[in-house]
């Protein structure tokens, strides 16, 4: 596993010229290495079918599955909803999420706005922890998002995962004491699920982008 296929290919992404909202979909279980997470988190032995890539920004892993919306930004410098600073960047992508969900979720939504939280062991796991910008429902995250900064432009990652996040757990070869407790964010029965209107609303209230849609095998 020392060499982990990268979700994109960032050098085609990078060269865009115009602000692009990217959709990108799964067709199996699929595990998102953090940019400077080692293959070795993961034992190998325990794979099986699902495939592992490895994304641009920071963060612990995320176990994709199917139904997952993974939606990235490529904001080009030039445009207007690039910003230097990168707490301010990470928010307004939750910003974005949470203006799109509001209308399905029958509990409250928050956009952390503080520093990164969480114990340092629990980092090995994206949702295990709070970071800017990243959207709680009920209390408990249920979006996640990063952000890779180039000299064209920043790239804001973002995922709303609709099953439990806890399922990561089983991938992992070591499993901090109080890390399965710490991903208890399976609350989208609190979201009325419906991807297409979502997708719509969150290319509104963020837009206007070039929309391209991914669909990764595997």
């Amino acid at each position: 596993m020392s060499d982990v296929e990268e979700l994109y290919d960032y050098g085609d992404l990078r060269a865009l010229e115009e602000p692009t909202m990217i959709v990108s979909r799964v067709a199996r279980a699929t595990l998102v290495l953090g940019s400077t997470q080692e293959p070795d988190v993961i034992d190998a032995s325990r794979l099986g079918t699902t495939s592992m890539r490895r994304r641009r920004g920071g963060g612990g892993v995320v176990l994709l599955q199917p139904r997952d919306l993974w939606v990235d930004w490529w904001i080009p410098r030039r445009d207007e909803r690039w910003v230097a600073d990168v707490h301010v960047s990470s928010l307004q992508a939750g910003t974005w999420w949470a203006e799109a969900l509001t209308p399905f979720a029958d509990a409250p939504l928050l956009v952390h706005r503080g520093a990164l939280e969480g114990p340092r062991a629990y980092r090995v796991a994206c949702f295990a922890g709070r970071g800017p910008g990243e959207v709680l429902l009920d209390g408990r995250k249920i979006v996640g998002v990063t952000q890779w900064r180039v000299r064209e432009g920043v790239f804001l990652s973002s995922v709303l995962r609709t099953g439990a996040t806890a399922d990561v757990v089983a991938y992992l070869a070591h499993v901090p004491e109080g890390l399965i407790g710490a991903l208890d964010n399976e609350v989208v029965s609190s979201l009325r699920l419906d991807d297409e209107a979502i997708l719509a609303r969150l290319h509104e209230v963020s837009g206007p982008w070039v929309q391209r849609s991914a669909r990764l095998s595997a």
